[in-house]
């Protein structure tokens, strides 16, 4: 028995599938890094930096765990615009298990989350080295700044995949029943 049913919804593409599956895998690298600082691991922030290797483990290592957590939540959400969880509640979910979810319930967030994150990681990526030159103690160059610059960087790709997987969903839910 498994929390959710992994069977792919009807009418999905092994492409979509695979198209969602990539949407949910480009918050793995940020969550990664950001658990690295989380336990204490250099990553190349100076001294001045809150995210300084000598300030972690600690309370501040629950923050950084919980937002890789609830990003990683976000990301996965992208499998259920492709698999049956996504369109029929799950029958252990009390008083709603085994019924139906209406297009516009997952549909609706999916495209404004595709719509704010090409947004904000466009942004995000026009404005990468004025922010790491504005803070001193961000890692300017060498392996730090490489290793936070391809963590984030599968970041670009999420929004543009889960609108390329919501768009497909909206296709087959609401076109074609």
């Amino acid at each position: 028995m498994t929390l959710l049913d992994t069977t792919p919804a009807t009418g999905v593409s092994r492409g979509m599938r695979l198209t969602a599956k990539a949407a949910s895998l480009t918050v793995l690298p940020s969550c990664l890094w950001r658990l690295l600082i989380a336990v204490g691991i250099p990553v190349g922030w100076g001294p001045g930096s809150e995210l300084h290797h000598t300030h972690y483990p600690g309370w501040g290592s629950l923050y950084l765990l919980a937002l890789s957590v609830f990003q990683e939540c976000l990301g996965l959400l992208a499998l259920g615009l492709v698999q049956r969880w996504g369109e029929i509640v799950p029958h252990w979910v009390p008083w709603l298990g085994g019924r139906r979810i209406p297009p516009p319930v997952a549909l609706v967030p999916a495209a404004l989350g595709a719509v704010a994150l090409i947004g904000i990681t466009a942004l995000g990526a026009l404005n990468w080295n004025d922010v790491m030159a504005a803070d001193p103690d961000s890692p300017s160059e060498g392996f730090g700044y490489w290793l936070f610059t391809l963590s984030y960087a599968p970041l670009l790709l999420w929004g543009p995949l889960l609108a390329i997987v919501t768009a497909d969903c909206a296709r087959r839910r609401l076109i074609h029943g």
